[in-house]
């Protein structure tokens, strides 16, 4: 049976923890932040999880990660 391949898209943007949970970057931060609060911005910077629905679906796509 031929390896599994990683798809390199998925796992540029999300990793697995030791847990098992998906982690990935907030979105809405690329540009037009002239107008975000200093706040939201920082908040933005932290990573979050993905849903468990979607998480199985990612975890497809990155089995070795």
């Amino acid at each position: 049976m031929p390896k599994i391949k990683t798809h390199r898209g998925a796992a540029k943007r999300f990793r697995l923890t030791k847990s098992g949970k998906v982690k990935r970057a907030k979105a809405f931060k690329s540009h037009l932040l002239t107008k975000k609060s200093p706040k939201r911005k920082r908040n933005l910077r932290r990573a979050t999880y993905v849903a468990a629905v979607e998480a199985k679906k990612i975890k497809q796509l990155i089995p070795y990660k």
